[in-house]
Formats: structure tokens, sequence, C-alpha cells
């Protein structure tokens, strides 16, 4: 071939298989400028964070009940609880959160979110993607484009759930490939007789066996895609047999499953309730390299009987058990547990739900759904705490000032953990999806 027909390796960022894709980008609608813009941006988007553990309180939390109070409003605005102060001055929270409050100088409240979504469903889908459901695409959750995006030589999966995923029909992979989605780890952490589900082999299965029914599937691949050999390791072909081979035949992911090994003073630290092990869990992850984790804590979608079941847990209780102080310990505890080994900065926390509760307490002593206004904390992975970002009106009934929208907030997560939010992702049938659109970075959160 003639020289002056023969394509660089390289020019500017761009390579042959670049090159290759232009004319199909071009037909869509993306051109060159946009390809080099988005490889520029990608590029200079360092990682703040290199793991993130989302805290996600299944059902929609009441932003008036933990981080959002209105004390000066009547009583069926204001609620049940009262406001105590934190570390920061002028900043208050729920007196059921007394640790966080003793940390708020490292977590950042966001009182303004706001979303038109205000179905459980559909709720979820914007918070975990950025993007407004669509009956023509499922968008990919946070946890599968991380581990879309990241290359870790690491045997545990790089998204996992504990104990599963949350948001009823969420799925959490989207167009994005089968191997992303969030692995479920099954049990309950908080019981005694604990385990990992997929975790053992089954009885008369040997490792030979399995062995050889690898070869079979190894083989059958190569056949049927024409390929020379199939990376064991790379997240985005694995099948789900070859996940499940690697963490059965895996010490490594035996030790890292086994929260035994954690010493009684530090379980008892975070809380004897599923959701303090559930961090405990995240924290012993992202300790051995897994880059992203879902801790699910159902139980929020309190219509009905809210004293009882965000404060005592029980009717009777004598020390308090409910949703709001098993959150503050598991909370309080991550934080201080990551600072105190070091990984703090390098792991970025989310506590949030799907939407707020109503503004008024309803005649069964509780809060409806309400997505005009609602609050989501951060803390480490290169966030600036201490601050309040946005305010909502004097009833939380909509943002007075800076609204913040999920895709606002999905922009920043990205950002927060070196993801360009215009990096391109595709559908298999090669569509660019940029991983957030009409989102804006909330600067005032990143360092």
């Amino acid at each position: 071939m003639p020289q002056s027909a023969t394509l660089p390796t390289r020019h500017n960022g761009i390579d042959r298989r670049d090159f290759v894709r232009i004319g199909a980008l071009t037909a869509m609608g993306v051109g060159l400028t946009d390809l080099m813009r988005a490889r520029r941006m990608h590029a200079a988007a360092p990682a703040k964070a290199r793991s993130c553990i989302l805290i996600w309180l299944d059902g929609g939390p009441s932003h008036l009940e933990t981080f959002d109070l209105k004390p000066d409003t009547p009583a069926e605005v204001r609620g049940p609880f009262k406001p105590i102060s934190t570390a920061v001055a002028g900043t208050q929270i729920c007196e059921l959160m007394p640790n966080t409050a003793r940390l708020m100088e490292q977590v950042a409240i966001v009182r303004s979110m706001t979303s038109p979504l205000g179905e459980h469903n559909f709720g979820t889908h914007y918070l975990l993607t950025g993007y407004k459901p669509s009956s023509v695409i499922a968008y990919p959750s946070f946890g599968s484009v991380v581990a879309h995006t990241r290359r870790n030589e690491s045997v545990l999966p790089q998204n996992i759930a504990i104990p599963r995923v949350g948001g009823g029909k969420t799925t959490g992979e989207g167009f994005l490939p089968e191997a992303t989605r969030p692995f479920s780890v099954g049990g309950d952490p908080s019981k005694p007789n604990f385990h990992v589900r997929d975790l053992d082999l089954f009885p008369n299965v040997t490792t030979s066996r399995l062995d050889r029914r690898r070869e079979f599937l190894q083989a059958f691949d190569q056949f049927s895609q024409g390929a020379v050999q199939v990376p064991a390791a790379n997240p985005t072909t694995d099948s789900a047999f070859e996940q499940a081979y690697r963490l059965v035949t895996s010490r490594e992911a035996k030790e890292a499953f086994d929260l035994s090994r954690e010493p009684a003073d530090a379980r008892k630290r975070y809380g004897g309730k599923t959701i303090g092990q559930s961090c405990l869990f995240a924290r012993r992850l992202v300790e051995r390299g897994v880059p992203f984790v879902t801790v699910n804590n159902p139980g929020w979608d309190t219509h009905e009987n809210a004293y009882t079941r965000l404060k005592e847990g029980y009717t009777g209780a004598r020390v308090p058990v409910g949703l709001i102080p098993s959150l503050d310990l598991a909370f309080s505890a991550l934080i201080e547990d990551l600072g105190d080994r070091g990984l703090l900065e390098e792991t970025l926390i989310v506590v949030m739900g799907e939407f707020g509760r109503t503004p008024k307490l309803n005649t069964s002593g509780g809060r409806d759904h309400w997505p005009r206004v609602f609050s989501v904390a951060l803390a480490g992975g290169g966030v600036s705490g201490g601050q309040i970002v946005g305010a909502s009106d004097s009833v939380a009934q909509g943002p007075k000032d800076r609204p913040v929208t999920p895709a606002d907030l999905a922009s920043t997560i990205y950002t927060l953990l070196g993801i360009d939010p215009k990096h391109l992702l595709h559908t298999p049938d090669g569509r660019p999806i940029e991983v957030s659109r009409n989102g804006r970075v909330v600067s005032e959160l990143i360092v």
C-alpha cells in the first residue's frame, strides 16, 4: 500500500480503530470534533476516589426526619424529632444521629435535590443512573458504569450489592454487558449463619469437574466468536459462569467475604443491624480493591407509624434500633473506620434514596412520596465536607435555592470517581451514549 494511503498508528490521541468508528459515529450525529473533545475531557478527569460505597435507603427516606428538619414549623410539618447541633457551626441534623453530627466536618449535605418522579421504580432509575426512565433504552447504574470502565485484575466482582440489589425492578447494567450487573451476596451479614451465595461447590461437584466444564465453555466461546483467547479477567467479556468459577475456586474471594474474620469490637462499632454489618462488609471489599459496593437498606417507605419505625424499631425498645439510629451508627462507623485505615480520601460514600417524604404528616402518622425536594449526604473520596449545598423552602416543600437534579448528582459522582461525564458508552448496536447527559457538576462538593 502506498505510504499516502496508510492510516497513522496514532495521531493526537486517535488510533486506527477510532478512524474506523468515526464514519459510524458521524452518521449518528457525533463527529471528529466531538470525539476529540470527549477524549480530552476523559483524559483530564483526575480520579478523586478509587472506590464508592453507596448506602441506598430503599423506599425514600424523609429529609424532614434526617438531614433537613424544620423546628419552627407547625407540628404536622416538623414531625416528632428535634434537631441537634453538629461539629459545624450553624448546621443541625436529627437528634437520632449524634454520631454523624460529631463527624459533620467530613460530611456534605445537599438539601436541594429535586426530581419530578415520585414512583419507586422511576425515582430509583433516575437517582441511580442520572437519566430519566425511557421506554427505548435501559440506562446503566453507577456501579455498572464503574465496572465497565475500570480494569481490575482482582478475582472479586467489580460491582457488588449487599445483601442484594434494591430498587424494585432495577437490575443495574442497562445496555452494558451482563457481566457488569451487580453481584448480590444474597445473605444478611447481621445473621450468625451468614454466607455468600454461590461461593461453595454444590454437593458431588469437584474442582476437576468444574475445570472441565470451564474448558468446554471457553472452547465453545472461542469457536462461536472466532476468538483465539477469551481473557478471563476482563469484566466486560466474562460470562456469569466464569465469574462464578473464579469465586468458587478463589481463596482470596473466600477470605474477603468472610465477615467472621472481623474482631467483635469492630462489628459492635457498626451496630448489629443489617445496615451496620453490611457497611462493615463494604469496607472489607473496597479495602481489597472492589470499586463499587451498594449497601441496600430497605424499609424507608414510611407511610405509617413513622415514629416507631424511624426511632425505636419496635414498640417498647429500650435502646432505639430503628432506621435512623441504625443508619447513624453504620454511617459514622464507616467514615471513622475508613479514616483510621487511610482509605477515606479514596473512598466516596453516598447516602440517598429515590425521593423524600411529604411536608405534612398524614393521618397514619407517616409521610408519603415527595420528589420535589429531598436530601443526599456525601463523605470521603474528594468531597468537600462540613457544608450544606442548597436549601429547601420554609416547609421543605421545594428547593429554595441551588436546585440539584439527579443528573447533576450523577455527573458529580462520576467526576469524583475520575470518569468524565461526557465519556461515551456504546449500546450493543453501536449507539453512543454519554455516561451522564444534561447534568452539571456540583462544584461546591469537590475539593
